[in-house]
């Protein structure tokens, strides 16, 4: 079924970890959508550059190529100032980029890495990117939103599974932090026209946060396509979910043969007034 997406057109979005993974098909689901897209990289390279100079290919707005070490808040700031300069503000904020239990060891999904065996520089790594990153970026953008009565953060996430699998601290719990910040942002919010929302792909997903493998698949047998990604972040990024805040969205049951309100009702998770973890 065809959305409708013409909120899009010129919207300014910036997407961390954009270059690769899911962040770059979310970047170039929003370009083909009219979207002027700010593609944020941990550091220069060729993925990046592929990716924004596909976003310009398929696009109707612009991209550009950004880098900041998102675990750095001034970093964070001056590339939230950076796309402010290049596109007049932001609208959204896709809080994509983080790293996964690679950081700790390289067979962590098939050899579990206890948590005291965990080298304190990997945790630290992780927490850096997958938590204070995340804020560092929202904390850098929100204000301008906030003063324009009008912004979308989206924070990305992991199955809930994941947060409290065995061998995958600090991974998971800092995935479960977020989603715990998301819903404080999210009142934190309330009244100011900035929406809160968390989106996952709903299982394992074909990127570099899996070590390579001929048999590559996640620890309950299955293997999402990246591309999974592009099924909601349309409707999250677009007027259509104006208002709809502090929801947590699953790609995988997002249906696009359903209208766009009905497919949202699908893939959020029923809210709960106490979240349970163990």
């Amino acid at each position: 079924m065809t959305h409708d997406n013409t909120s899009l057109v010129g919207r300014r979005v910036l997407v961390t970890g954009g270059s690769r993974g899911l962040g770059r098909e979310m970047v170039l689901a929003l370009a083909e959508s009219g979207a002027s897209v700010a593609v944020l990289g941990s550091r220069p390279g060729q993925a990046l550059d592929d990716t924004v100079a596909e976003a310009r290919r398929v696009g109707r707005g612009d991209a550009i190529g950004l880098t900041a070490d998102v675990g750095d808040y001034a970093a964070c700031a001056a590339a939230v100032a950076q796309t402010v300069e290049a596109f007049g503000r932001i609208d959204v904020l896709v809080n994509n980029a983080g790293l996964g239990m690679r950081r700790v060891s390289e067979t962590f999904n098939t050899k579990p890495t206890r948590f005291w065996e965990t080298d304190p520089a990997a945790w630290r790594d992780i927490v850096d990117a997958n938590v204070n990153g995340v804020f560092h970026m929202a904390r850098a953008a929100v204000p301008a939103m906030v003063a324009k009565g009008f912004g979308k953060v989206i924070n990305i996430s992991t199955s809930d599974q994941t947060m409290v699998r065995r061998g995958y601290a600090p991974y998971g719990p800092s995935k479960a932090m977020i989603e715990a910040a998301s819903r404080v942002w999210a009142q934190d919010l309330e009244g100011t026209g900035v929406d809160v929302n968390v989106y996952l792909p709903g299982g394992a997903a074909d990127t570099d946060l899996l070590p390579p493998s001929p048999d590559k698949k996640g620890a309950d047998g299955n293997l999402l396509p990246a591309t999974i990604m592009r099924r909601a972040i349309l409707w999250l990024a677009s007027d259509a979910s104006n208002g709809m805040t502090g929801g947590r969205y699953i790609a995988r049951f997002w249906d696009d043969a359903l209208p766009a309100p009905d497919a949202a009702a699908a893939s959020r998770s029923p809210s709960v007034d106490k979240p349970a973890i163990m």
